[in-house]
């Protein structure tokens, strides 16, 4: 089982609470067990991921930081491999193979503007296109290829909501012993 972080730089509370909720939600829809996020503090981003966890299930966790470097350094002394997705990087479907040899990921996401360290201390700067695209987009499908496209196999534990698969139509159901009483 792969151990996969999200490092979000960057996060601006008037201009990207729901970007910034995107990353987290297409993380954790993919097996991400953490989110860490700089910039601005925001609660409301935390409550409203924690909400859905609660709801879904999974292990997820959202954490703030004011210091993008720490977590970094203290990923590579563990033995993670950093990959920051950018539009400058190399094609991702070149470098992919290499990249499935870990077990343990930090990827990063940018935000406003990513200081140019980033690029100099990670292991790879992968590319999942070379024109301007969201973060969140990047993500999705470069957790797509990571995981060999497993994220439908994915089980989330103490889940109070599941969707039954429908071709025509939502089906949600309860899992009624997972609701608090």
């Amino acid at each position: 089982m792969r151990d996969i972080h999200v490092l979000r730089l960057s996060h601006r509370i008037i201009r990207d609470v729901r970007l910034s909720t995107h990353v987290c939600l297409i993380a954790r829809a993919f097996g991400v067990s953490k989110v860490y996020y700089t910039g601005q503090k925001d609660a409301r981003l935390e409550n409203s991921i924690n909400n859905i966890t609660n709801n879904w299930g999974g292990k997820f966790k959202v954490e703030y930081s004011d210091n993008w470097k720490d977590i970094i350094k203290k990923h590579k002394k563990e033995g993670y491999m950093i990959v920051h997705l950018t539009m400058y990087g190399m094609p991702g479907n070149k470098v992919i193979n290499d990249i499935q040899k870990n077990d343990k990921f930090l990827i990063i996401v940018g935000g406003e503007k990513v200081p140019m360290e980033v690029y100099h201390i990670v292991d790879y700067n992968v590319a999942i296109g070379n024109q301007p695209h969201s973060e969140a987009g990047a993500l999705a499908v470069f957790l797509h290829m990571l995981t060999n496209g497993k994220e439908f196999e994915l089980e989330f534990e103490n889940s109070r909501l599941r969707i039954i698969p429908s071709a025509d139509g939502k089906k949600i159901i309860e899992n009624k012993q997972n609701i608090e009483k």
